[in-house]
């Protein structure tokens, strides 16, 4: 048992436990798996090594993990309807670097969204690596609206000539208009990539339109609205299938993480489920009640609502940065992020918006009748940031509720 061998980490394992069962976790990317799938994560998978794809490997044994990753793969297509899929990636940045070294070369032109208005780093930013050594050049969204302007993505994608287009990000609360980028790309030939790692499981379940079919590859994390363990997936069409595969093994990574494989696999059936629609469905019907609720107290949110999971909220006009309300609101048991919002003139480590999301709060049951309170304490906590007596208060009341489920 592990409270026997190093009790020091079990006891902070179970701190961690109590600490989620007692909050409101409305980080947009976060969720609780199901025990099937910590199951899968803990089990002895974890002792194999596997560099290869199956039936192509480089070490012997593996007459188990062989079946382990082709049941994720074949899972992973039937599920979001492609050709092909690589469940290797350690992670979603990974992922995405596969995607630059399967098409593109040191200096070559790339195109995502800004990081500022929702976009990823890994989308071409300045201070990572992939905005370091390809070229990389940025859409924005609109000023008056908050969403992306086509117009200026057709313009500048016609003007610079990316070989890689992203579409998606970490911080979009609308909808992604999957075919008008796909005929952007192809009127300049770049390789559409579709980076749906928030909304996977919305797509799964049937409540995000899909990529497939218009993005020839598709990155995305397995955590997230999808409720699976930390990893990723690449899925493509099967003209691009063998230089995503070549890159994330041997271009960019060895022996795949079999535990987060099967953990995988078992979070794909989950979301093949009928049960997981529901869910789906509920996820975004929590997240637009959230956002009208706390549109009548008087925030103002990012494109003025949300199609989603995520509700970015901008600060400004209530005279609190993100970074002070984020911590306030972590007190009053509400854990969500402090984020930059469009057009931001504050520092990104101390910007003017709070991004939050209903993944957690729906995977804990909670349902869009509730989500008025939730606002009413989002209120409370920020107008009580500096009381702590007035968090801990909201606090008590967030496990109360809690408990009850």
């Amino acid at each position: 048992m592990l409270s026997d061998v190093d009790p020091e980490i079990a006891a902070l394992i179970q701190s961690e436990q109590r600490r989620q069962s007692r909050k409101l976790r409305m980080i947009a990317s976060e969720n609780d798996v199901s025990r099937a799938v910590l199951e899968a994560t803990g089990s002895v998978l974890t002792n194999k090594y596997s560099e290869g794809y199956p039936g192509k490997r480089y070490y012997e044994g593996q007459q188990v993990v062989d079946q382990v990753e082709q049941l994720a793969v074949d899972r992973a297509k039937a599920l979001f309807g492609v050709d092909h899929a690589n469940v290797q990636p350690y992670s979603g940045s990974p992922a995405n670097l596969a995607v630059y070294l399967a098409f593109l070369r040191p200096g070559d032109t790339v195109m995502g969204m800004a990081l500022p208005m929702g976009g990823h780093l890994t989308h071409g930013w300045s201070v990572s690596a992939t905005g370091r050594w390809f070229r990389p050049v940025q859409y924005e969204v609109r000023k008056d609206t908050g969403r992306v302007d086509l117009d200026q993505v057709r313009e500048l994608a016609r003007a610079e000539r990316p070989k890689v287009i992203f579409c998606g990000g970490t911080a979009i609360p609308r909808t992604i208009d999957f075919p008008a980028f796909a005929q952007i790309a192809q009127e300049v030939g770049a390789v559409l990539v579709a980076d749906i790692a928030h909304i996977a499981g919305l797509v799964a379940g049937g409540a995000h339109p899909s990529p497939a079919g218009h993005a020839p590859v598709i990155t995305t994390t397995t955590h997230k609205t999808l409720r699976g363990p930390r990893g990723a997936m690449i899925l493509s069409d099967a003209q691009h299938a063998k230089a995503l595969d070549r890159a994330v093994f041997p271009g960019l990574q060895g022996g795949p993480h079999n535990h987060t494989t099967a953990a995988i696999a078992v979070a794909l059936h989950e979301a093949a489920q009928p049960e997981f629609r529901e869910y789906a469905h509920a996820v975004v019907a929590n997240a637009k009640a959230l956002a009208e609720a706390l549109l009548d107290r008087g925030f103002d949110l990012v494109s003025g609502g949300t199609d989603n999971h995520l509700v970015l909220i901008d600060l400004t006009s209530k005279l609190i940065g993100g970074k002070p309300a984020a911590r306030a609101l972590d007190r009053a048991g509400i854990e969500l992020n402090y984020n930059a919002v469009p057009f931001d003139p504050r520092k990104p480590f101390d910007p003017s918006g709070i991004r939050l999301g209903t993944p957690g709060v729906t995977t804990r049951g909670l349902r869009p009748e509730q989500m008025p309170l939730i606002a009413a304490w989002i209120d409370r906590a920020i107008a009580a940031h500096d009381n702590d007596q007035a968090l801990d208060r909201i606090a008590a009341e967030v496990e109360e509720l809690l408990a009850a489920l």
